[in-house]
């Protein structure tokens, strides 16, 4: 265990009572554009939901040298998807075919670890972990998420594991604008008066003061290209514009960092500034001395939705260490910390094929559009209007027609 580790785990167990159980509103400052500069970054922390979690899994693992700790929401057990659609579609979402187990994907990741791919998987050793699965979640099934405790657990990770809250698929905030069993845009939900982004840090960190009521902190606006191999950030399926919440008190002094990676359909180029406002992570990090840094993915051929590559829709290098968007969000982590930017080797763009036939009940949060399902009624991308009434909603398929179009096989 890092000597790190063992000051958290002593800090946990005397300070949990002393975060706020109220609840502040802060809304987020309007974005002011700039760069990410260096600052005094003394831990850094990664969190996510749905491909977020996916990727903040990657990033965790992959450069566990560089990240201390995770916070999940909704994913599954690192590469998990293989390189292959089909897995992450019907094995790392739903359990319809079968997949690799926590063993094998632990091996994989130390024969990745003895070829230079990966950082040691000792390093995940005392390493806290904060995961959550919601039991209304119909999108990541929790067999999957139950798969990524036991990857973590396996490798010595302190795990707390929230899988009891009737939370849908989203991240959970006490101030999110959604009913706490749904999952619908923009996937940002809220549980009564849980607040599962104070035990998160808690878990994390050791310690939460209470969020601020008002933020001190300034939103930067900056380009990823700048941060993306080749300077291309749309070329690896990101934004051009990424975000950072940097409070007052970082600016002169010691600070922590915590990279946020939002889900499919939560990019800021679809829901504009929801997930950064309601996320509840700005007002924890103005009290706590936390940088926040949000970067965005965006939609390209084989990625309409604007997920984090997870399975390997744009590189099939994805989750290792040389993995476009895993070598573009380290950029910026080390552009913050004052670490030497990695720049992998060039990368070529895979697209899949046109026509893909998925079960409707299982199609979510990953490719090219998402069907809602009902009573074997199935509706059109964003809409309430339904595509068709299938006879028998379990074995009916779909498939895609143009990227905003599906139909029945």
């Amino acid at each position: 265990m890092r000597p790190r580790n063992v000051v958290l785990a002593l800090a946990a167990a005397t300070g949990l009572a002393a975060a706020s159980l109220s609840i502040s509103l802060a809304a987020v400052p309007p974005p002011q554009s700039g760069s990410l500069t260096k600052y005094d970054v003394t831990g850094t922390y990664v969190s996510g939901l749905s491909s977020g979690g996916f990727m903040a899994n990657q990033l965790h693992v992959a450069y566990s040298s560089v990240f201390q700790g995770a916070g999940i929401f909704s994913a599954g057990a690192y590469d998990c998807a293989q390189n292959d659609l089909n897995t992450a579609l019907l094995a790392c979402m739903d359990t319809f075919q079968a997949r690799k187990t926590p063993a094998e994907l632990e091996q994989l990741t130390r024969t990745r670890a003895s070829a230079g791919s990966v950082d040691p998987p000792q390093n995940l050793a005392g390493d806290p972990v904060w995961l959550f699965h919601g039991s209304a979640d119909d999108t990541v099934d929790r067999a999957v998420n139950d798969d990524l405790a036991t990857y973590y657990r396996d490798f010595g990770a302190r795990v707390v594991y929230d899988n009891s809250t009737a939370a849908g698929h989203a991240w959970i905030s006490p101030i999110g604008p959604n009913a706490c069993g749904t999952t619908t845009s923009p996937y940002v939900n809220r549980c009564g008066t849980t607040d599962p982004v104070k035990e998160m840090l808690t878990h994390l960190f050791g310690q939460v003061n209470p969020a601020a009521s008002a933020l001190s902190g300034r939103l930067v606006r900056f380009d990823q290209n700048t941060h993306a191999p080749g300077g291309d950030a749309a070329a690896i399926s990101m934004g051009r514009e990424g975000f950072a919440y940097v409070p007052r008190s970082c600016e002169t002094g010691p600070c922590k960092l915590m990279v946020t990676l939002h889900g499919c359909y939560q990019y800021f180029g679809l829901i504009g500034d929801a997930l950064l406002d309601k996320a509840y992570l700005n007002e924890y990090a103005d009290t706590n001395n936390m940088i926040v840094l949000y970067p965005q993915a965006t939609t390209m051929a084989g990625n309409p939705r604007g997920c984090w590559d997870w399975w390997g829709y744009q590189s099939a290098r994805y989750p290792l260490k040389t993995g476009p968007q895993m070598t573009a969000v380290v950029n910026m982590v080390r552009a913050l910390s004052g670490g030497t930017p990695t720049t992998p080797p060039t990368t070529t763009t895979t697209t899949p094929p046109t026509s893909q036939c998925v079960t409707a009940s299982n199609y979510a949060h990953t490719v090219a559009g998402r069907a809602y399902a009902n009573l074997g009624q199935t509706y059109a991308l964003g809409s309430n209007q339904p595509l068709g009434l299938w006879n028998t909603f379990t074995t009916s398929v779909i498939r895609q027609t143009s990227p905003n179009h599906w139909v029945k096989c």
